[in-house]
């Protein structure tokens, strides 16, 4: 058996491996390594992907995010709600830009932001909503932009984890992950769906006002050079990164379709298992169905609910399988984003989350002999 990886990089750049070197090759030899044709070439590529108006390509998701806020012209001391359960960069950035960050609980069998608590969490001060399609599916978007409306909010979408993945309005409408609000941010972290070999992110949004702005914000507040009409930022995807992407971006529903057929194992696996709760779609399909593409499975995440998690972690470890805990401690119980505002009760679905999920390892290299090592391992050892 090969070696078991949590994402298997090498594997997937052997695959393309030719395309790869070209791309990259062909940037060299340009020189053109800032702000050039493959840049902007990949621009268009991913909004005729996205079915969006702008794409405006960065440095990182985490730029993204923040340069989001700044176009939309948040203000210190401005409101804003996301969701405890997620990485920190989400809230990292808001504090950064001296807003109030507000955590709210998540829902128990999507992880994504839960609608009541943040219709709870809304007022006066309230400019904005952060929902983080977490681990690979859509928050639900439908009653956020219901949300949205009634209280006249922006809805800025954390679309790091999701992209690819559709969304489907009650009306019937489907649209991709992170064309829904008023703007959205993505990263290409090399371990992303879509990943690059270094650091990347973009910017979506369908608000040509709001586009022009944040074109300004990502070069120095420049739209014409030496002439800086906004506060800006240094925030360029460089070339070989884009070349990169370029390759990868005609793969991406490939990819994301290897990433289900392998989640679809796990689930078969792990199926009858009563200490094991295996992930749920957002349009709460029966287990992970053929045609649904609502769930791109960044994660496979897990919840283990018979107190064995963090045993479970170091089974799989001495095993060599590697696993993750995403994530270990709640936002609000980090030492920089700690308040007093905050209500344990307030957060019992994310206090009851960090003690059960793992996430197994998720990649499009992966094979059935490997899924079948790792999920008797897990089942054995959860049920001794």
């Amino acid at each position: 058996m090969r070696k078991i990886q949590m994402v298997d990089l090498k594997g997937q750049y052997e695959g393309i491996k030719d395309q790869i070197n070209s791309s990259i090759s062909n940037v060299l030899d340009s020189s053109a390594f800032i702000n050039g044709p493959d840049v902007h070439a990949f621009q268009k590529e991913l909004e005729n992907y996205l079915g969006v108006k702008h794409v405006i390509p960065c440095a990182n998701g985490t730029d993204a995010l923040q340069i989001c806020m700044m176009g939309l012209g948040l203000q210190p001391g401005d409101e804003v709600i996301t969701a405890d359960f997620t990485f920190a960069a989400t809230v990292e950035v808001i504090a950064l830009l001296n807003l109030t960050p507000v955590l709210v609980d998540v829902d128990p069998d999507t992880f994504n932001i839960d609608v009541k608590a943040v219709e709870r969490a809304i007022t006066p001060k309230t400019k904005a909503i952060v929902p983080v399609h977490l681990f690979g599916q859509c928050a639900d978007m439908d009653a956020l932009m219901d949300l949205a409306k009634k209280h006249n909010l922006f809805v800025i979408e954390d679309n790091a984890q999701a992209i690819g993945a559709a969304h489907i309005s009650k009306n019937g409408e489907k649209q991709k992950a992170g064309t829904i609000g008023h703007v959205a941010s993505t990263s290409f972290f090399p371990s992303k769906n879509l990943g690059c070999y270094g650091d990347g992110g973009a910017i979506f949004t369908n608000d040509d006002d709001l586009a022009n702005i944040i074109r300004g914000i990502v070069n120095h507040g420049m739209y014409v050079r030496y002439h800086h009409d906004v506060v800006g930022v240094n925030s360029r995807l460089d070339s070989i990164q884009a070349a990169v992407l370029r390759a990868k971006l005609p793969r991406l529903d490939e990819y994301n379709q290897e990433r289900r057929n392998a989640a679809q194992k796990y689930d078969t696996a792990f199926g009858d298992q009563k200490h094991i709760i295996r992930p749920k779609t957002v349009n709460d399909c029966d287990g992970i169905c053929d045609t649904c593409d609502c769930h791109v499975f960044h994660q496979y995440t897990l919840r283990i609910t018979n107190g064995k998690r963090d045993a479970l972690v170091q089974h799989l470890n001495d095993n060599g399988v590697p696993c993750g805990v995403y994530y270990p401690i709640p936002l609000h119980k980090q030492k920089a984003y700690a308040d007093e505002r905050y209500n344990e009760d307030d957060f019992k679905v994310t206090n009851q989350l960090v003690q059960e999920v793992i996430s197994l390892p998720m990649h499009t290299e992966l094979d059935d002999e490997q899924i079948d090592f790792i999920t008797d391992l897990v089942i054995k050892f959860v049920n001794d």
